[in-house]
């Protein structure tokens, strides 16, 4: 296991030798040798050696760019630094899917038809429709999903707003050219943190002021929300047990739930549980739910969309009558 260390270290050595100095067949070479020596690295080595792959990914040429990508990813995944290898890996990304992009418009322009998918390999055919540098783009995605999403499972990186709103705008971009979702990125990539969150109970015409972090979809948000005002004995209805609060804060795994409410947003439209939490309308600064009684009995596997990601939901002050009856004073009544 010692020797399958070290050799790790030393293939990313000759990787970076082999990169920096151009050479092609040794970057090849070297390339291969550090995939099969990743598989028997221990973790101080996969510490060190993400912020190195990560660094290097802007001379990787496009072909290999989103496996090497994936392997910071997973270096991240056993304790590299995520703050020091997104900045590389994020830049590259915006890279791929502006180039994804140009595949979708080179694609509809030379005859149109069904897009490749991004999962499998491209031809010359492809190729030859689109131009090499655009269709690596297009079929390096799913890695450059994966290799962001597990940047972005630490907050710190998510802290780090640079660049983040620009790959999100081109994903979208790219998810309206071709129909596909890159939704695991897209989600993670709208990830909230100690974002203020104003409740509003229309039942009980009670108003509370919290903060979400972490909270990658509304099923998630939902179930917080009921742990935390339920559970928390601010309103009526059934509190989720001890276990379901802790599958979507940090526990491992999923288990069955049930809704407790409708949420709502002001104008009354109904903000469903497959959303996100930056689907909540943002009013004077403050993005605003209200709680309704749910229409219909709803069960869910409460857990994390993203299971490495810790979310939380704290309640700061429940808000006094006068203030409460201010946030009411705007809001539409519920649509069907």
């Amino acid at each position: 296991m010692i020797f399958g260390k070290k050799k790790f270290l030393a293939a990313v050595g000759d990787f970076e030798g082999a990169v920096r100095a151009q050479d092609a067949e040794a970057a090849e070479q070297a390339f291969a040798k550090l995939g099969r020596a990743a598989a028997k690295a221990g973790d101080r080595e996969l510490r060190e050696a993400g912020p190195r792959l990560a660094a290097l990914l802007p001379s990787v040429p496009h072909g290999p760019r989103g496996t090497v990508a994936v392997l910071a990813g997973a270096c991240v995944e056993r304790g590299a630094d995520a703050a020091a290898c997104a900045p590389g890996i994020l830049a590259s990304a915006r890279e791929a899917f502006t180039a994804a992009d140009e595949f979708c418009t080179r694609w509809a322009d030379t005859g149109g038809g069904d897009l490749p998918d991004p999962d499998d390999e491209p031809t010359e055919e492809i190729i030859g429709r689109t131009g090499i540098e655009p269709a690596a783009g297009w079929f390096s995605l799913p890695q450059w999903e994966m290799a962001c999403v597990a940047m972005l499972n630490d907050p710190a990186v998510r802290r780090l707003s640079e660049g983040t709103a620009e790959l999100l705008e081109r994903v979208e971009r790219v998810a309206e050219a071709s129909g596909h979702e890159f939704k695991c990125l897209a989600y993670a990539l709208r990830v909230l943190d100690d974002e203020p969150l104003v409740v509003l109970h229309r039942a009980t015409g009670t108003g509370y002021a919290l903060r979400m972090s972490g909270i990658g979809d509304n099923f998630q948000l939902h179930t917080l929300l009921a742990d935390v005002l339920i559970g928390g004995k601010h309103v009526p209805g059934r509190a989720p047990s001890a276990r379901e609060a802790a599958v979507c804060r940090d526990a491992p795994g999923q288990v069955e739930t049930e809704g407790a409410f409708n949420l709502v947003g002001p104008d009354g439209t109904w903000i469903f549980n497959e959303g996100t939490p930056t689907d909540i309308p943002v009013v004077d600064g403050t993005r605003l739910l209200v709680l309704d009684p749910p229409p219909y009995r709803r069960c869910w596997p409460a857990g994390r969309f993203f299971p490495a990601m810790r979310g939380d939901l704290v309640l700061d002050r429940v808000l006094d009558a006068a203030e409460t009856a201010s946030w009411f004073a705007g809001l539409e009544p519920a649509k069907g």
